[in-house]
């Protein structure tokens, strides 16, 4: 089969003057100036960028029809390890045990409740496997019940742009109440007296700006806050003692509290400790006190305090577990007689409990890699906390603990219909050395027989952003690689916390570059010791880690087999130019500011992928995107895609893939999800077959 050309892309060079620096994109012409309507409505995308995606998407089908068989078989495989008729482990809450299952085929879930401690009555609150019944994409961001169990509210995306409409249904009568809230964020809090809902707006930036407040049962809405820096993220939520409404405003570097106080939820809110750059700090309501964890005082890696005031200002704050360098403090859950907290050291999580007079004790495993993880309770007054462990070989299990007896119960281990034996497989933790000495941690996957000489195909997954750690969890999507004798690997790379938030710091804005050196480390110590070999490595990461992957092809093209970049934020000087987009004010501490700052301006330019492709040998690169996504905009894969082809020195494939129905997560259901995933793996399995000439 002949190979069939590849969509030439108009070249409409656009000159961009900035801090005295002038630079040439000749893509800009994609980003449709009317991009904002687009989110909210796909058919309004002008008409030359929509033929030029659809001519991508097909070039992209037929490129890669000699994998059909092989995505249908990873679906196959990646669905046969989903228990379809699955549940959750039952959330108790007075009267009722609450949860979430699935209907065999359902590709989203019942929300429902029974009568506590019993198998029968169940009573269905949402099912929106029927509300998604008819609709191209249809997610659920938050959805709760009550505290008073009468009233159950959610919100819904019907279009992937994230923004969401907010509903609320009566039980008793199944009655919708009042108007549905428009424009929010996917998130929001019923007042612990279960007379009010609290809601975030997101204005015409697509960025949280102001929480307001109406009668749960439907009213008029009342502004509770307006936030007037363009660079800060909203939240809403309750302290776990029902004592206050919390108004929670922050981005990377730093955070603001608003509290108010549930026994008058229509109170003006008042700042627990006002905002300082550099200093970040969440808190919770213990009973009797305070309990923040913070980064103030140079507490690189946290620590807890407390304070006893009403008002838990910077200057009641007592240390109470005092800061410990390389000892990450990453959040604590609240119960009446016990405080748990989360902490990581060296990529690895653990749980401490600590009871009201300060005696502490360690929830404990032993595997080399593994991932644990509190989950979240409706009930203050207990003494069970619930936690879920999972390692890359073991699925995940869900476990009640006594918090008091130390006894844990083991409430759910996750089922593999299709089979899983964990025998079969070894993860091993390894560290490569970054050119300044810092050790990085790997963790690999892979089938127990597996000849480490470098003929094994190996994908290396790596993010490195925003201080969020990859950890080392059970995935049923990554066996279908390792079965078929991969090696899987994962960076822990700087930009993410999994060695602390020092880790995170030497990886964001002026020590960005750690991030890619650190992952080609990672590669290159692979390679010494066997897992795989140069130009045989499929490297994996989406969104912030789909930049890396764009930065990495431009710095070692020499060492990848394949790229696969999902919803890549490639684009980075343009879009840390572009005041309008949703996330470029509150982004700037992570990678600088290049409308104000020259430094910013050159650091940024250095390792831009789109801005730094050059006249070299790429291998093939596939780039996914959505058409709705406001976080990283379907234009940044589709310009990076066509510099790419223009520039390549080399005959390897360059492909882009635009669902034109989704945002930033891609597929809404839990099924056709994975059909994504499968098109990703098979592109990845096709590359380093060089298979590029069959199409």
């Amino acid at each position: 089969m002949t190979k069939p050309a590849p969509p030439v892309a108009a070249r409409r060079p656009h000159r961009i003057e900035q801090l005295g620096r002038v630079r040439t994109d000749d893509y800009a012409w994609m980003k449709d100036d009317n991009w904002q309507q687009v989110l909210r409505d796909p058919k309004a995308l002008r008409a030359d960028v929509r033929d030029h995606l659809d001519a991508e998407n097909a070039y992209t089908k037929v490129m890669l029809a000699s994998t059909e068989a092989l995505q249908a078989e990873l679906f196959a495989e990646m669905k046969g390890r989903i228990k379809e008729d699955d549940s959750s482990v039952p959330a108790p809450d007075g009267p009722f045990d609450y949860y979430v299952r699935y209907a065999a085929g359902a590709e989203h879930p019942v929300h429902a409740r029974r009568p506590r401690d019993q198998a029968e009555g169940e009573e269905v609150l949402l099912d929106e496997d029927a509300l998604a019944k008819g609709k191209a994409f249809f997610q659920v961001g938050a959805a709760s019940h009550s505290p008073d169990h009468a009233l159950f509210a959610w919100a819904a995306d019907e279009q992937g742009s994230e923004y969401f409409t907010i509903r609320v249904k009566d039980l008793a009568s199944g009655a919708e109440l009042g108007a549905p809230v428009e424009s929010a964020y996917g998130d929001f809090a019923f007042s612990p007296d279960s007379e009010w809902l609290f809601w975030i707006f997101r204005n015409e930036h697509a960025r949280p700006s102001k929480v307001f407040r109406r009668p749960a049962r439907g009213g008029e809405d009342v502004l509770v806050y307006e936030e007037l820096d363009d660079g800060m993220f909203l939240g809403v939520g309750v302290s776990s003692d029902d004592s206050h409404i919390l108004i929670h405003v922050g981005n990377q570097e730093t955070t603001e509290i608003w509290l108010i106080p549930a026994v008058d939820p229509t109170r003006p809110p008042i700042v627990a400790e006002p905002r300082e750059v550099g200093v970040k700090y969440s808190l919770d309501h213990w009973t009797d006190r305070w309990v923040i964890r913070t980064n103030a005082d140079g507490a690189v890696d946290f620590k807890l305090a407390i304070s006893r005031s009403p008002v838990p200002a910077k200057g009641t704050w007592e240390d109470w577990i005092a800061h410990q360098p390389g000892r990450y403090i990453t959040g604590f859950q609240a119960f009446s007689g016990h405080l748990v907290r989360a902490e990581r050291v060296d990529a690895l999580d653990r749980l401490v409990v600590a009871d009201r007079y300060g005696a502490e004790h360690e929830i404990a495993f032993g595997e080399e890699a593994y991932a644990l993880n509190l989950e979240g309770g409706y009930e203050y007054e207990s003494e069970t906390a619930r936690f879920v462990y999972q390692s890359p070989t073991t699925p995940r299990q869900t476990y009640d603990y006594n918090l008091a007896t130390r006894d844990r119960t083991l409430r759910k281990t996750q089922e593999i219909p299709s089979g899983h034996d964990p025998e079969r497989y070894v993860a091993r933790r390894l560290y490569a050395s970054a050119p300044d000495g810092q050790e990085v941690p790997i963790t690999v996957l892979m089938l127990k027989d597996t000849l480490l000489d470098g003929s094994a195909p190996l994908l290396l997954y790596g993010y490195g952003s925003y201080g969020m750690a990859m950890e080392p969890s059970f995935s049923i999507r990554n066996l279908s690689l390792v079965d078929r004798g991969w090696v899987w690997a994962t960076a822990h790379i700087r930009g993410g916390s999994d060695k602390g938030w020092g880790w995170f710091l030497d990886g964001r804005k002026e020590k960005k570059p750690n991030t890619f050196t650190d992952f080609i480390a990672c590669a290159e110590h692979l390679i010494g010791q066997g897992y795989g070999a140069k130009g045989r490595i499929a490297a994996y990461g989406g969104s912030a880690g789909g930049m890396l992957m764009g930065a990495v092809a431009n710095l070692r093209p020499d060492l990848w087999g394949a790229i696969i970049g999902a919803v890549p934020f490639v684009d980075v000087l343009n879009t840390m130019s572009d005041t309008t987009l949703p996330l470029t004010p509150p982004e700037w501490p992570e990678w600088g500011n290049p409308l104000k700052d020259e430094a910013a301006y050159d650091l940024i330019a250095s390792y831009s992928p789109y801005d730094r492709v050059s006249a070299q040998a790429y291998p093939p690169v596939l780039a996914t995107g959505g058409l709705s996504d406001p976080r990283v905009t379907y234009w940044e894969p589709a310009k990076w895609i066509a510099k790419l082809r223009e520039s390549s020195t080399g005959d390897a494939p360059m492909l882009l893939k635009i669902n034109m129905e989704a945002g930033h997560g891609g597929a809404s259901g839990r099924f056709d999800f994975l059909k994504e995933i499968a098109l990703d793996y098979a592109f990845a399995v096709w590359a380093l077959d060089k298979d590029w000439g069959q199409g």
